[in-house]
């Protein structure tokens, strides 16, 4: 059992593993698959829980809390470690482009962020080789 479905059963939501199943398996879409898991969860607790609007909020909240991590904890320090990023640069990336560049920006961020921590890299480590560096006339 994925997290999703433990939290949404501990709520005590109907069909809590098919629905985490579902949710996990539809994430790998940025925000997409998290729209279509978080609607069918709270879709499903409106349907249960309709006298009852703390449940209804209470799985809201799981999906919000499962929204945060994945966004702000997870995905930077997974991404950043792959791409050999920290993960303050990664998130400073996706604001920055989706800031300047709406949807395609944040898409395009982390590629980008990545390609030129590469360039930065290659020209610090040529810069210490230089004799300009190490105290040499040019």
């Amino acid at each position: 059992m994925n997290p999703p479905s433990v939290a949404l059963s501990l709520v005590g939501l109907p069909f809590a593993i098919a629905v985490g199943a579902v949710t996990g398996a539809v994430s790998f879409i940025p925000y997409i698959g998290m729209f279509i898991g978080t609607s069918l969860g709270v879709g499903i607790a409106i349907w249960q829980f309709w006298g009852d609007p703390v449940w209804i909020f209470a799985v809201a909240a799981i999906y919000g809390l499962g929204l945060f991590a994945e966004s702000e904890v997870l995905v930077p320090r997974l991404v950043g470690d792959a791409v050999n990023l920290h993960p303050v640069w990664l998130i400073f990336a996706v604001i920055a482009f989706g800031t300047v560049f709406g949807f395609v920006g944040a898409l395009i961020a982390v590629p980008l962020a990545a390609a030129t921590g590469v360039i930065v890299r290659f020209a610090v480590q040529r810069y210490k080789q230089s004799s300009l560096y190490q105290g040499g006339a040019p």
